[in-house]
């Protein structure tokens, strides 16, 4: 249950020109809060009884109008009696502006979607420029305060090293992005052949030899491809390929967590396994030779060209891919049985829960009254209205109550309505608040049952949290882990082509010692467990 949620602060007795001591600076920064100068309310609305100015700065999408221009951002200057003067600029700009305004005096008052980086937001919440928020939020942000209680794991995730919250969330749990490859095969191919819809990895890979050899679009050439992905790729990845041919569960960050413990996943035995495997089908002519070098473009082409080509393929979903004449074509495969008689789905470290939504500088004179502000942005309805727009523009109540979407007009799509009139932030929508609050976005349920349906039962790992490093961990693991990415990358690619995995192994694994990779691994489980102390 979330009822304590909307629990109301105790009124406080508030003395005017409350200290407020940045504990997390250097030297021990003051601010003094003067929200009591425009009549500030501890509970209701609005937020304060004399109009409060305030200047926000950050990123928002370049398909965004001026946030000022939002009907809900306009409405919640009425209700708070808090005015706003929007500096949000397109991520590129901001990201030119960033470092000279943060070293600056001309600083806003708060970061609304900050686009920091942790480095940036431990860096600034050492020194001074952002605020530490926890005091703030157990004063004034009664919402957010009965959420941290019950989702101890989101206060770790915004929880840095030093014991400061210096951002806000932004947490959508509709539990999408753990296994974002989904791995989908020309069901009308196989029809074609006479054959099944392959259940393990032995079947599939007959089915590909067919799809080679078999000339399933009849066109009398032999231009099939039987497989294609991407490597390093959010969606196009093989790596539940990996976990069926070696048993070893795999992700883009090659770091999963099992029973407690981190783990490096491209050093084992059953990692090589995959890969010599997978040399082998390479060499048999069934994977795609640009798996390794093509762009997000000329994948997405291979679905769609005149002459159906494609027999199995890596994305988030099949439409994108292939297109919506061809989507009968395709059918999702799901988790193949491995050669161990298991199957296993890889779990991604794709994360529900994000920081940076916000944060308070110390050029803000008026901290109270802008924790107050951000905590309406948590509540349920209000969460969902960030994310997503309005009730009556993009969102109306069902029968049962719950927040659905309103089907966007004919010519634009939902995700571009969504950037003209959501402007984001700091919210909160959980598992629980999409069944009793908001419906998820029709393409985002299809995933959430196809995913509980065909890859949670087999979930072989759990992700690595959203640990927040320290600046020192930040420096050991930063530029060595650039390095064992790209060596990892660039090694699979070529034993896969040239499968010369075995002869190459050694050397391989000497290059990860002399990289580090111990040492590093060390630093990601001391981080990890003390976000699982501050979770627990």
């Amino acid at each position: 249950m979330r009822s304590h949620r909307h629990l109301t602060l105790t009124a406080l007795t508030l003395a005017t020109g409350l200290a407020l001591t940045a504990c997390g600076s250097e030297g021990g920064t003051s601010v003094e809060d003067s929200s009591e100068k425009y009549g500030f309310n501890a509970e209701g609305l609005p937020i304060v009884d004399e109009t409060l100015s305030l200047t926000f700065g950050g990123t928002k999408s370049a398909l965004s109008p001026d946030y000022s221009e939002m009907e809900l951002v306009q409405q919640w200057e009425k209700d708070t009696n808090i005015a706003i003067d929007w500096g949000n600029l397109t991520d590129q700009v901001y990201a030119e502006k960033k470092n000279l305004m943060l070293a600056s005096d001309a600083l806003p008052d708060v970061l609304f979607n900050t686009g920091l980086t942790d480095a940036e937001v431990v860096t600034n919440g050492s020194n001074g420029t952002l605020l530490p928020l926890e005091d703030l939020i157990a004063e004034h942000a009664p919402t957010l305060s009965g959420i941290l209680a019950e989702r101890p794991d989101i206060r770790a995730a915004i929880t840095a090293s030093d014991g400061h919250i210096y951002t806000l969330p932004s947490v959508e749990e509709l539990g999408i992005l753990s296994h974002p490859n989904f791995l989908y095969i020309n069901r009308a191919w196989l029809d074609e052949l006479g054959l099944d819809m392959p259940k393990t990895i032995s079947e599939y890979r007959d089915a590909l030899r067919a799809f080679k050899e078999k000339d399933p679009n009849g066109n009398g050439k032999a231009d099939e491809i039987p497989l294609s992905f991407r490597t390093d790729s959010f969606a196009a990845n093989p790596h539940d390929l990996v976990a069926a041919l070696g048993g070893q569960p795999e992700n883009n960050d090659h770091r999963i967590v099992r029973d407690g413990t981190v783990e490096f996943t491209a050093n084992t035995e059953g990692y090589k396994k995959a890969v010599d495997e997978l040399g082998d089908w390479y060499a048999d002519g069934l994977i795609d030779p640009e798996s390794f070098s093509q762009d997000d473009v000329a994948y997405l082409s291979k679905g769609k060209s005149n002459t159906p080509i494609l027999g199995s393929f890596f994305w988030w979903e099949a439409k994108e891919m292939v297109g919506e004449d061809r989507l009968g074509d395709y059918e999702l495969v799901g988790v193949l049985e491995g050669v161990d008689g298991e199957r296993l789905a890889s779990v991604s470290n794709n994360q529900e829960i994000s920081r940076g939504a916000m944060a308070i500088t110390r050029a803000n004179e008026y901290p109270a009254a802008t924790m107050r502000w951000a905590d309406r942005l948590f509540e349920p309805a209000m969460s969902a209205q960030a994310n997503w727009g309005p009730i009556g523009v993009t969102l109306k109540e069902d029968a049962d109550g719950v927040l659905v979407q309103i089907p966007a007009a004919a010519g634009e799509s939902e995700g571009e309505r969504r950037q003209r009139v959501a402007p984001g932030g700091p919210k909160i929508t959980t598992a629980e608040d999409f069944e009793t609050v908001v419906a998820p976005e029709p393409r985002a349920k299809e995933r959430q049952d196809l995913v509980r349906d065909f890859y949670e039962p087999h979930r072989a790992n759990e992700a690595y949290p959203p640990v927040m490093l320290s600046n020192e961990e930040l420096d050991q693991v930063s530029f060595p882990q650039a390095d064992i990415n790209t060596l990892v990358l660039e090694k699979f690619a070529s034993w896969v082509v040239k499968d010369t995995v075995e002869s190459d192994w050694d050397t391989y694994r000497q290059q990860l010692d002399q990289l580090g990779i111990e040492e590093i691994t060390g630093v990601y489980q001391t981080a990890y467990d003390r976000f699982a102390a501050v979770g627990e």
